[in-house]
Order: C-alpha cells, then sequence, then structure tokens
C-alpha cells in the first residue's frame, strides 16, 4: 500500500505537475464556465472591466476598494487584498473573480454581497484566511548590516564561501523574513501534494469550508464570516506578464487550435496557461515534442480575453535544461521583470572616461580630509561593493570622535542623464547565490566608489562626539575624501573583539596601511564594539524589537559553481558592531533632511502590525498558554528573550515563536514625507523611531542616493531639488516594488541552490518542530536549515489519522502504520492541557531527503502507535514506559528535478513549505 501512495506521490512531484481536469487558473467553482465556447457564440468567462470614471467615482464614494492582489501560492484559486481599515483581509475566490488580474497588480474591487461572503468554520482550523505574503518582514526587523552577496572569481579559492545575502534594511521591520527561503527551490520535496493546489492533499475540501455559502449567514457569528469580493478594474499591472514554464502539445488533436497553438504551463501555478502561436515554438516540437519535455522556457501573456480561460502569449526565448542552476536564475530574474542586461553604450559615456580616474585637485578644497585618519571597512568577505567605511579617534577627555563614512554615489551620477534614469528604474541591486546584478555599473560598483582600501575616495560622512556610554555630545555632517587603511572582513573583525588583549598576527589580516598599524585599527574596533554593546542595550530599553530568524550560507565549488553544503550563517558581534552605526547614521541623517525640507524629505516607516492577524496571534497564544504582551515593539521583545525555557530546544522554540511574531508584521516603505498628513505614521514600528532613513548604501539602492541628494541640498552643497511630492513619491513607491522583488528573487535562488545540494548531495537529515497542526497536516520548523515544511498526513504511512479541537487548542494524533502486521496499536494518552512554558516537552522530527521522513523523536518503533500533537510544538503525551524512542521511516519520493516553481506549491511565506 505504501509503494503505490509514493507512486502517487511522483506523479504529483514532477516538474509539470498533472492539473485538475479544469487546468491552472480555474477553482472548482470555475468548472460551469469551461468550454461552452465550443457550442455557438462564445460565452465570457470574465467581467467587462469597470470604465476609468466609474472607478475613480466609486472609490471616492466607498463602494469600491483598492489594493494589492496576493494569490495563495499553497491554493491558486485563493486570493486576497488588505482590508483599508486592517481587519482581516478581503478574500476573492477564484480566477473569475480575479478577473485576469495577476499576483502583486494593484486592483479595484467590488465587495460582493453578505450572503456570498466566505464562512470560516471555527472547527476547520483554517489558518489560511488571510494570504501569506512573500518577503514582507522589514529589514530592520532582522539585522542591519548582514552581507551582501559580492562575488570575487571562482578561482579565487577552491571552495568559495557564499554568505547569506541579506539587506541591512532587513532590520527596520524588527526581523528577518528568511523562514521562506527554501520553500520554493525544493517545493519537489513536498510529500504528496498535487502541485496545483495542495488542499487536495487532504480529506476534499467541501464548499461550505472554503467558499461562499447561501445559508443564511445571519445565526452565525460575526467573526466567522470574512468579506469577499470581485475584481472590477487594474489600476496597475506590477506582475511582469512573463513566465518561465514548459510547452505541451494541445490534447485535442483534431481541433483547429491544435493545428496553431501549443500550450505553456507556467512553474508559477498562480500565472494561468498560456497559448503560444506554435511559429514561435521549436520547429520540430510538434513531430518531437518530448525533446523538449524539461526545457524551460520564457513565454510573456500578451492578452487575456474574456471569453478565454487561457491567455494569449508569445514564446520569449528556451531557457535549457530545467534544474540546472543558470537557465533558472535567468528564468527567476526575467519573470519578476529584473533587467540584468549589459548597460547600454549611452550610459557608459556618464561615467569618467580617463582611466585611471583621480579626485580632481578643486574637489579636495570643497571637502573635510580625512585621508590621515584611521578608517576601515568591515564587510563580507567576498564583498566587492564596499558603500560604508568606520573610524573611531579617542580624544583626551575620554570620549571618542566616530565616523561613518559612505561612498558618495550622487558626485558619479549627473542628474537626468541616462545613468540616473536607469538607475532610477533598476532601483536596487539583486543578490543572487552566485552573482550580483548590479544597480550601477561595476567600474562605479567595485572601482570608482566602492571604498577600496589604500585609494583616495570620496565619501559623505557623520561624525560624532560620543562617550564610551554611546551618548552623542555632538553631531556632523559633510563631504569627505578618506583613504581606508585595510579591508577587513567580518571574521576578522570578530577575532579582534573575540581577543581583546592579544595581537593578531599580520599574517591573519589582509595588507595594512604602512601609516597606520593592526594594533590601532584592534582599538579602534574594540572601542567601537564596546560604544556598540551600549547603544544597542539601549535601543532595546528604549523599545526596539529584533525577530532574528535563521539565514543559509552555501559553499560553491570553485570549478562548477555548484553547492557543496550549507550551513546557518552566524550573526555575530562584528555584525552587530557595523550594524549600530549604520542604524545611528540612518537615524541621523533622516533629522537632518526632514527638518529642511519637512515637505520633500525621502523617508521610510514601518507601520504596526496588521491588526487582525495581531489579535489571531494573541488569542492563539492565550489559548497555548504562552505568556506574550504584543502591547508594544519593545513588549514583544521583551516576551521573546524569555519565553523558550532551558532544555536543548529552547532556541528550536525561539524560532518558532520568532516565526509566529513575525506573521501580522507589514513591511517597511519609502515615502515622501510631504504627502503623508499624520506625523505618527512616520514612526518606524520596530526601530520605535520617529523619524528614519536609508542613507549608508547608495551603491546598490537608489533611494539612498537620493538621500544623499537631499543631504547635500540640506547642507548648503548644491540647490534644492527640482522634485515635486507626488513625483518624489512615484520613485519612493517603485523603490518599495524593486526591492520586494530583489528579496523575492533572492529567496528564489537560495531555494535554487538548496534543491540542487540536496539532489547533488543527498540525503540531508534534520530534527524538525512541530509548530503546529491543520485539518489534514502540520507544520513543522526544520531546525538545521531554518525553514519550513507542511507535512500532509495523506503522505505518510499512516493507519488513521484525526484532528479535533480541545477546548479551543487544535489536536492532531496520528496512527502509524505497522511495520509488523502482528503487532497491535500501542495507545498513548493525550492530556488536553499545555503544560507551563518552562516544562514545555519539545516534538522534533528528523526529516531527510530526498529518501525519508523520520517520524516523531519518542515514536516508537513498534508500529500502530498513536503521537498526538498541539500546536504550536508541544509533545502532547510522553511515550509509555514500554515503548522505545527509536525512529520509524517513511520512505519520500526521490528529487526528480530542482526546478523553481516560483510561488507555486506551499511557497509560502508565513507557512512555508519545500
Amino acid at each position: 500500500m505504501f509503494e503505490e501512495r509514493v507512486d502517487c506521490c511522483l506523479i504529483f512531484l514532477g516538474a509539470s505537475s498533472v492539473v485538475g481536469s479544469h487546468g491552472i487558473g480555474a477553482s472548482p467553482g470555475d468548472k460551469k464556465s469551461k468550454n461552452k465556447s465550443t457550442r455557438g457564440k462564445k460565452k465570457s468567462i470574465f467581467e467587462t472591466y469597470m470604465s476609468k470614471e466609474d472607478v475613480s467615482e466609486g472609490l471616492k464614494k466607498g463602494t469600491l476598494i483598492q489594493g494589492a492582489l496576493r494569490i495563495n501560492p499553497k491554493k491558486f484559486h485563493e486570493a486576497f487584498i488588505p482590508s483599508p481599515d486592517g481587519d482581516r483581509d478581503i478574500f476573492i475566490d477564484g480566477v473569475v473573480a480575479r478577473n485576469r488580474a495577476l499576483n502583486g497588480d494593484l486592483v479595484v474591487v467590488k465587495l460582493l454581497p453578505e450572503e456570498q461572503w466566505k464562512v470560516i468554520k471555527p472547527e476547520s482550523n483554517d489558518k489560511e484566511t488571510e494570504a501569506a505574503y512573500e518577503s514582507d518582514l522589514p529589514e530592520e526587523l532582522c539585522g542591519h548590516h548582514l552581507p551582501q552577496q559580492s562575488l570575487k572569481s571562482y578561482n579565487d579559492s577552491p571552495d568559495v564561501i557564499i554568505e547569506a545575502q541579506f539587506d541591512d534594511s532587513d532590520l527596520e521591520d524588527g526581523h528577518g523574513n528568511t523562514q521562506n527561503l527554501l520553500v520554493d527551490g525544493v517545493k519537489k520535496l513536498s510529500v504528496g501534494v498535487h502541485e496545483k493546489g495542495k488542499e487536495d492533499a487532504g480529506a476534499p475540501v467541501k464548499k461550505d469550508e472554503s467558499t461562499s455559502m447561501s445559508q443564511d449567514i445571519r445565526a452565525l457569528p460575526e467573526k466567522s464570516l470574512q468579506r469577499s469580493a470581485k475584481v472590477v478594474y487594474i489600476l496597475e499591472k506590477k506582475h511582469s506578464r512573463a513566465a518561465t514554464g514548459f510547452l505541451k502539445l494541445l490534447t485535442d488533436k483534431n481541433s483547429e487550435l491544435f493545428r496553431k497553438y501549443a500550450l505553456f504551463s507556467p512553474s508559477d501555478h498562480r500565472v494561468p496557461r498560456i497559448y503560444v502561436p506554435l511559429k514561435d515554438c521549436p520547429q520540430d516540437f510538434v513531430t518531437r515534442p518530448k525533446d523538449y519535455a524539461n526545457t524551460l522556457f520564457i513565454c510573456r501573456i500578451v492578452d487575456w480575453k474574456e471569453d478565454s480561460n487561457f491567455a494569449l502569449g508569445q514564446l520569449a526565448k528556451s531557457l535549457g535544461q530545467a534544474g540546472e542552476i543558470e537557465p533558472e536564475t535567468e528564468g527567476i530574474l526575467t519573470e519578476y521583470g529584473v533587467d540584468f542586461s549589459d548597460f547600454s553604450s549611452e550610459v557608459l559615456e556618464c561615467l569618467p572616461q580617463g582611466l585611471p580616474w583621480t579626485i580632481p585637485p578643486d574637489e579636495f578644497s570643497k571637502r573635510k580630509d580625512l585621508r590621515k585618519d584611521c578608517v576601515f571597512t568591515i564587510d563580507p568577505s567576498t564583498a566587492r561593493d564596499l558603500d560604508d567605511a568606520l573610524s573611531c579617534k579617542p580624544l583626551a577627555d575620554g570620549n571618542f570622535e566616530v565616523g561613518v563614512h559612505i561612498a558618495d554615489v550622487s558626485y558619479f551620477i549627473p542628474e537626468g542623464s541616462d545613468l540616473d534614469r536607469v538607475a532610477a528604474e533598476r532601483a536596487t541591486s539583486v543578490y543572487l547565490v552566485q552573482k550580483v546584478v548590479p544597480m550601477l555599473p561595476r567600474l562605479l560598483c567595485e572601482e570608482l566608489c566602492s571604498l577600496n582600501p589604500m585609494t583616495d575616495k570620496l565619501t559623505f560622512s557623520v561624525i560624532w562626539t560620543l562617550t564610551p556610554e554611546g551618548k552623542i555630545l555632538s553631531e556632523w555632517f559633510g563631504r569627505t575624501v578618506i583613504r581606508s587603511c585595510i579591508k577587513l572582513s567580518y571574521e576578522h573583525a570578530q577575532s579582534m573583539i573575540e581577543s581583546p588583549t592579544e595581537k593578531i598576527p599580520g599574517k591573519e589580516l589582509p595588507p595594512i596601511s604602512p601609516e597606520h598599524s593592526s594594533e590601532e585599527v584592534h582599538q579602534a574596533i574594540l572601542n567601537l564594539h564596546g560604544i556598540a554593546k551600549q547603544l544597542r542595550q539601549q535601543r532595546f530599553v528604549d523599545g526596539a524589537l529584533r525577530l532574528d530568524q535563521l539565514k543559509l550560507a552555501f559553499t560553491l565549488d570553485h570549478e562548477t559553481g555548484l553547492p557543496q553544503g550549507c550551513h546557518i550563517y552566524e550573526y555575530r558581534d562584528s555584525n552587530k558592531l557595523v550594524e549600530e552605526f549604520m542604524l545611528l547614521a540612518n537615524m541621523a541623517v533622516a533629522h537632518k533632511i526632514y527638518h529642511a525640507f519637512p515637505e520633500q524629505a525621502l523617508l521610510r516607516r514601518h507601520p504596526p502590525p496588521q491588526t487582525k492577524m495581531l489579535n489571531d496571534l494573541v488569542e492563539f497564544c492565550d489559548q497555548m498558554g504562552l505568556p506574550m504582551d504584543f502591547s508594544s515593539a519593545g513588549a514583544l521583545n521583551k516576551s521573546l528573550t524569555k519565553t523558550f525555557g532551558g532544555d536543548k530546544y529552547s532556541l528550536a522554540r525561539k524560532e518558532v515563536l520568532t516565526n509566529m511574531c513575525s506573521r501580522p508584521m507589514q513591511m517597511a516603505h519609502y515615502f515622501c514625507s510631504g504627502l503623508l498628513q499624520d506625523r505618527a505614521q512616520f514612526r518606524h514600528y520596530a526601530l520605535n523611531v520617529p523619524l528614519y532613513t536609508h542613507f549608508t548604501s547608495p551603491i546598490r539602492r537608489f533611494a539612498d542616493v537620493l538621500v544623499h541628494r537631499l543631504l547635500a541640498a540640506a547642507l548648503g552643497y548644491r540647490e534644492r531639488l527640482d522634485v515635486e511630492p507626488d513625483a518624489l513619491q512615484k520613485q519612493a513607491d517603485h523603490c518599495n516594488d524593486r526591492r520586494m522583488v530583489s528579496k523575492r528573487v533572492q529567496e528564489l535562488s537560495t531555494g535554487l541552490f538548496f534543491a540542487v545540494l540536496v539532489k547533488e548531495c543527498g540525503p540531508l537529515e534534520s530534527e524538525a518542530m512541530v509548530m503546529g497542526v491543520l485539518n489534514q497536516a502540520f507544520d513543522v520548523l526544520v531546525l538545521r536549515y531554518g525553514v519550513q515544511k507542511r507535512i500532509y498526513c495523506n503522505a505518510l504511512a499512516l493507519r488513521s489519522h484525526r484532528f479535533q479541537k480541545v477546548g479551543k487548542k487544535p489536536e492532531l494524533t496520528l496512527v502509524w502504520e505497522p511495520e509488523d502486521g502482528e503487532q497491535e496499536p500501542a495507545q498513548q494518552v493525550r492530556p488536553h492541557s499545555v503544560p507551563p512554558p518552562m516544562s514545555w516537552r519539545a516534538l522534533p522530527l528528523v526529516l531527510r531527503w530526498p529518501s525519508a521522513l523520520i517520524c516523531p523523536l519518542g515514536t516508537p518503533s513498534t508500529a500502530g502507535s498513536q503521537v498526538g500533537f498541539q500546536a504550536p510544538m508541544l509533545r502532547s503525551a510522553p511515550c509509555p514506559p514500554t515503548q522505545t524512542s527509536s525512529w520509524s521511516t517513511v520512505s519520500l519520493p526521490p528529487l526528480e528535478t530542482p526546478s523553481v516553481g516560483r510561488g507555486g506549491g506551499s511557497a509560502c511565506p508565513t507557512k512555508a513549505g519545500f
């Protein structure tokens, strides 16, 4: 019986999975409209969009609502937009109601009559009534100056350690959004899940559990209803309309369509299947379609008519074999609209032409000369775009002069030039595991702007006089010239911090300028570390929040570029040192530009958590007996530091709770101060500060370039920016959009490399902890890799499983198939109450990819035994004394190919699966 189940899994886990009879882009409720066009006049499937005038009027009156569309990657027929009042998201059921809008589009919706609203049955434990956000944790929440990837040639070392690539912005939102880093790249490892709709993995979902009901809803409590709507207009097509996927012949060989079109099946199941003209396809595709079964193509949607389930598209190019890193990477970049083309000759003509370039003599008279100061950089060992440096000079009174020196990128980007236009359009560098797609030409990124050691560089500096406790006595902003004396890695700085009294041997350090000594640099690092600890401590006393989550780093083969291994990136004191001073500089500049230009400052705000999701989390924690205080960012941070117990799974509990607390968090946004009237909305929730901006990374973020221009104007170096608040807000919105894309692409790249690693080096094994239970599945946190896996009950060798609510607490009981058919099931007693936090008993699992799933710790090897799960991660009962704690093994299907399904399957950041 189990072997049959595995075979079934293999069918569903292929790169181009079998779909339901009504195909991609059709929910069960859409079946009625399928193929009626074959009889007489074609019948419209989708509604005609409202006119712009009617939409404008409806938005003004409040009869229409606008928002960004999010399609649930686990249940692709479900979509949502945020509710304007912060309450539960508005539900959009099925592709017909989506009306041809794609994920990320800015849409206008009209609420359906109340009797058609979604009914949420309490006993269903449906935790997915809110659409999962992709990558929506602000950077400041998770670690400000975590390493960005900037690679040397693979030939520089036998094994290249690729550190986790995360934006320093991750600190702002209080957490690092990495729980979903691997979910897409390893979607093929999902157990027994229909890739076109994971809800199929359990028992059939009944209509009255997932969609609108015609019953009298007046008898239902308000809390069990979710407002539902339909799309009536697309304000802005944010989705690129490009997709990667596979070509197939149409099934009906006698149809007229068969002679004109092929069928393109996107890897992202939220994108509809697409008719592509056969003339776009390879010449021998019709006669030899199997030759292209594993070939990855790019297709662009050009039209989607009201009377067709499928869109019409053009095949852009063939990428290569699915599962290979470079074709998959190009597909990811294209699908998300990342411009990775070479810079045009017009752009390159904007760069200094006479090389090697040197600073013009008259520029020195306009700047403070800091070339004799002990200035140094601290970056990932592989970094080449060095945009920040530090200095720390002890003063006679016991205080310190501390400087943050940022590359003066705006000097090299003439306003209104082709270079300015392209940089504004790209808006951010995009960091992949193996390479970077730069915002600026490499001559700027890696040479002219990069603060390389022992070279004169133009910088914009913030210099403070600080006490040893981090109190600011004075502050100075200005343009400077520096000469970095050494390029330190985080590892170099960490070794200095850990050896305060020992001299670091010269052979262990990079070359240093002869004007300075390693001892001088060492002491400066120690002084900065001491101040940073005080600054950090005070930030959290003042109510800041961090939600640190695990981040992966890869080791790549220097010849093939394939991953050899991976490990959790360790965020250490050297990272925190840099982070504190970058935060301090960003906050200082925010105040400076806002006070100079209160109507024109480009700032960054972080709204409080979503009200409905936060209330749900509060209720859940109360039910589970978790003493969490959500009254403020600081209160939450304190709760997260004292709730985890003292056994070996305490850190795992922290990861689980951190993940849960990240779900209600919103993204941080750039905005123009003149367009937001309520000053209270300027605040940054995670940092708990009134004003914040981005100043410290202009090589890779265009928002920082704009902030540099504003600061220069505030200091009188240049005239005021000739830009209206509306235009500045439009640029801010574009930066927000491209930052989200950059983060998503980075996650997909990480997932791709992890999938290749599993294929090449598996099986991999790790303990996991149960995070929560649903009707037909349970979520676990994979401890070794910091990712989540949803395990579906029908994919396991179970005799039976049962879900129930004990009070308000969900409980899932698994009864395993016997290894020995003659054995009797061994029953376990499952207490219905949750032990106090300090006596929690973790329920770890071991997952092995791709060949096996190891069952829960303590699960008896004698089969037929019963295991109970209570959310979020608690063992509901000890094993009976007569049973052993050995492992029971269930085979999983092998990984066929690591082809990335962008957004398909369970690629959901808040409840992700592989």
